[in-house]
């Protein structure tokens, strides 16, 4: 009986564990604090070590419960949107502010899958862009403009 029961997982988990690594080393320059005063460095040494716990966990599902092999295909368009809706949302920040950042960036995601259709994507950009505004600027509170002064904003 193979040791390695489903590559995929223990894949993914290896590449979630270094990332998770990389960001935790990065994230250690910056000051901690603590939970009641968080630091500039809290929030991504928090979020680094999630994602190497998940990684962790894939790894262990990976060997433990069989599932599926690992193919020689590269879902090239899908990881090309993905990077293409990050640097979007990166660069449209600024002028055109959060919500439509967040908006744009999410159909381009949506524009990775083979399946892509506009009217399942509007409704979910929307949604995602509203849960986006709920926990991020009412949840915690975040000063991010809304919308930018491309649109009309201050």
């Amino acid at each position: 009986m193979p040791l390695v029961k489903n590559p995929t997982n223990v894949l993914c988990g290896a590449v979630f564990i270094v990332l998770g690594g990389v960001f935790a080393f990065q994230a250690s320059g910056l000051m901690f604090g603590s939970a009641g005063r968080m630091g500039p460095g809290y929030f991504p040494m928090v979020l680094s070590v999630v994602l190497a716990l998940f990684g962790v966990l894939l790894v262990v599902l990976g060997l433990r419960v069989p599932g599926a092999q690992v193919h020689g295909v590269f879902a090239w368009r899908g990881f090309i949107m993905l990077l293409c809706a990050v640097i979007a949302f990166a660069a449209a920040m600024q002028p055109l502010g959060f919500l439509p950042a967040v908006a744009a960036s999410v159909l381009l995601a949506f524009l990775g899958s083979r399946s892509f259709s506009l009217a399942a994507a509007l409704p979910l950009a929307a949604g995602f862009t509203f849960f986006s505004w709920l926990v991020f600027i009412k949840g915690l509170g975040l000063p991010i403009q809304l919308i930018g002064p491309w649109l009309g904003g201050y």
